[in-house]
């Protein structure tokens, strides 16, 4: 890949890193809200557990998103971002402009998939 579209997809990353921080830091404070919640009865125990539930699988996964990151930028850093894990192939750069922490190839992504079923 050269260097101008390495430091494209550097600066895409680094802009979605930051969000991502800040969403997780978001989600910290809404959980931090939902705990401090004054419950008067069952139902509003049910909307807050629900509500915590929700806010936390949305922080797992925007952690997920950000190691996915962090692992995309030590490529672009050593040069070898954008190559499939799995069978070396250059990723699309298409795929890379939609998912640009993508790991695999579409190809490969599809075996993982299936093999995840």
């Amino acid at each position: 890949m050269q260097t101008s579209e390495l430091n494209y997809f550097k600066e895409i990353l680094e802009a979605r890193k930051v969000q991502i921080l800040k969403n997780i830091d978001g989600g910290y404070k809404e959980l931090e809200e939902l705990n401090s919640c004054e419950l008067n009865d069952e139902g509003d125990h049910a909307s807050i557990d629900n509500s915590a539930k929700l806010e936390s699988t949305i922080v797992h996964q925007q952690k997920q998103e950000l190691y996915e990151i962090d692992l995309a930028l030590s490529k672009v850093a050593s040069k070898e971002y954008g190559t499939c894990a799995m069978c070396d192939d250059p990723i699309g750069f298409q795929r890379l402009k939609v998912k640009p922490h993508a790991v695999y190839c579409i190809t490969c992504r599809e075996v993982v998939e299936k093999k995840g079923s």
